[in-house]
């Protein structure tokens, strides 16, 4: 099966702590039966994949509010 996009790439700034933030890029896709959502650094490099569970097709506003948990748990 095909890579197909749901969210093409976004700029978010995710607020880490109170008056901190990071800057970052994700886009959502498809892979198979597989929903991804990955973020980079602002400068395009590689900071994690998420794999997210079956039938989990968000809004934009729910992909940020992963955004952050993803930055305080995998990269703090």
């Amino acid at each position: 099966m095909a890579t197909a996009t749901i969210q093409d790439w976004t700029d978010s700034e995710v607020r880490i702590t109170f008056g901190k933030h990071r800057d970052v890029q994700y886009r959502v896709f498809r892979d198979g039966d597989q929903l991804f959502q990955e973020i980079r650094d602002i400068d395009g490099s590689p900071i994690h994949t998420l794999e997210l569970p079956e039938g989990m097709k968000l809004d934009q506003t729910s992909y940020e509010v992963l955004l952050r948990y993803v930055l305080l748990d995998v990269v703090a």
